[in-house]
């Protein structure tokens, strides 16, 4: 301790803690960058209105222009002859009318009373809104675009939100908006593209889809939900079907078969057929020639034979050419193997497992290049049940048992993504044929359905077509 000299006195000095405020600098924007931003904005609303309403906003342009020029009796006329234009449009070319008067109206009232009105409750009470030092953060609805099935919604998330919010409010955003389901999908950084289907375009079954006029190697094997049709691109991939039994498998095969006849009958396209279950592809045996196997050995000779046939073909490309284009001498192969766990996982005879194995593996990771596709489709997608499942680039999950099973399918998060393959009705006439594609250069699934193809048509297809296999 210090001792204090004599005549010295004792100062005592008492401190409080003191806190730190931070208060933010206040600047006063000066008026003129105000007033430019101000008209930034009313610069960019009236592009975006002349751009989403072209037709709108030309009859009122041309109606103001008359009523200025000619006063409201004039104008009054005009806007009736407009009027009548349009209508005379929508009859004469009904698709073109709606495209660019009815839907973008569509559009404008069910964003403004459908989402616009709902918007800040809804996010609210889904969680997407948040409040931070008194102050409401929430997205921003960017635009709303209606087509005849669906209300594709653009939305600007906040700041600091990941897709996994509105993914798991996708449900909650559905029912709200009074869809049958919400998808989400991302655009860019920090937009999103809610897809809120209000009716579903693949709820009935359809037939054979007309035969393509000429060779081709994406087929057209049904329909997308978004009325488009569905090509399957066979060349330069493999392709896997997923299903449980009953899911429509056969639609697929079959569809693919239909669409690659034509190059059937020039000489440019060979089927491959392998058929453990000696029901599928019996029906139409005609149309793979020597090209077909029923039994495991048989399976395993004519894998074998595949990949033979693709490394002769690779050796003589080597240092010529790097992509295969089919001709009647080099025709594209498309190896079809139905319940492809059959001969991989339930085989019972080691050997002949070993040697199916080897071969699709040869010809899942060589044969892209020179024009060898591997079209299989099998009930179980586990690992254990087909370890060369990543082999398979482009992948179709029909309906399936187990939720878990989408994302072995077609990837983890596809069912975040919208996918769900395990709700599909197990309704033969509802859910037949009915799944989600993914393909190898997108992540996100499309709901699609194959088309029905009957015993009756394969029959067809093999009589006409069977003598060019």
């Amino acid at each position: 301790m210090f001792r204090r000299l004599p005549g010295e006195t004792e100062n005592i000095v008492t401190t409080r803690p003191t806190t730190v405020v931070f208060r933010p600098v206040v600047v006063q924007t000066p008026a003129i960058v105000t007033l430019v931003v101000g008209l930034w904005r009313l610069v960019a609303w009236l592009v975006r209105l002349v751009w989403r309403h072209p037709v709108a906003c030309l009859v009122l342009g041309i109606t103001s222009a008359v009523l200025w020029w000619r006063g409201p009796h004039v104008a009054a006329w005009g806007a009736v002859s407009t009027g009548a234009l349009v209508v005379c449009w929508g009859v004469v070319h009904q698709r073109s009318w709606a495209r660019w008067c009815y839907w973008p109206l569509v559009a404008w009232w069910r964003g403004l009373w459908v989402y616009g009105a709902r918007w800040r409750g809804v996010t609210a009470v889904a969680g997407l809104r948040a409040m931070v030092d008194g102050r409401a953060y929430g997205p921003r609805l960017v635009r709303v675009r209606s087509t005849p099935w669906a209300d594709l919604v653009a939305v600007r998330m906040v700041r600091g939100q990941s897709v996994r919010h509105w993914q798991d409010a996708a449900e909650s955003l559905a029912h709200a908006f009074g869809a049958l389901s919400c998808r989400v999908a991302v655009r860019r950084g920090g937009r999103l593209l809610l897809t809120l289907p209000r009716r579903d375009p693949l709820a009935n079954a359809f037939g054979a889809v007309r035969l393509p006029a000429a060779a081709t190697l994406r087929p057209v094997i049904g329909w997308q939900e978004d009325g488009e049709p569905w090509r399957l691109r066979v060349a330069g991939t493999h392709v896997l079907v997923a299903g449980a039994t009953g899911a429509g498998k056969g639609s697929v095969l079959w569809s693919t078969v239909r669409g690659l006849l034509p190059g059937v009958a020039e000489g440019t396209v060979k089927l491959w057929g392998l058929d453990p279950k000696l029901m599928e592809l019996s029906l139409g045996r005609s149309l793979f020639g020597d090209r077909y196997a029923a039994s495991p050995e048989e399976c395993a000779d004519l894998l074998e034979r595949a990949v033979a046939e693709m490394q002769e073909r690779a050796r003589y490309y080597a240092g010529r050419v790097r992509k295969h284009r089919p001709t009647v001498e080099e025709p594209f192969c498309l190896v079809i193997v139905d319940e492809v766990a059959f001969l991989t996982a339930y085989q019972p005879n080691k050997q002949i497992r070993a040697r199916i194995m080897a071969a699709l593996a040869t010809l899942t990771t060589q044969g892209r290049a020179v024009g060898f596709c591997v079209l299989a489709a099998l009930q179980d997608p586990r690992k254990d049940v087909l370890t060369i499942r990543n082999l398979f680039p482009d992948r179709i999950a029909l309906r399936l048992d187990e939720p878990e099973q989408v994302d072995m399918v077609l990837g983890d998060g596809a069912r975040d993504r919208g996918a769900l393959a395990d709700e599909i009705s197990h309704v033969e006439e509802e859910g037949a044929g009915v799944g989600y594609v993914r393909v190898e250069r997108s992540p996100d699934p499309v709901r699609v359905r194959a088309a029905f193809i009957s015993d009756e048509v394969i029959r067809a297809m093999a009589a006409a077509f069977g003598e060019h296999a």
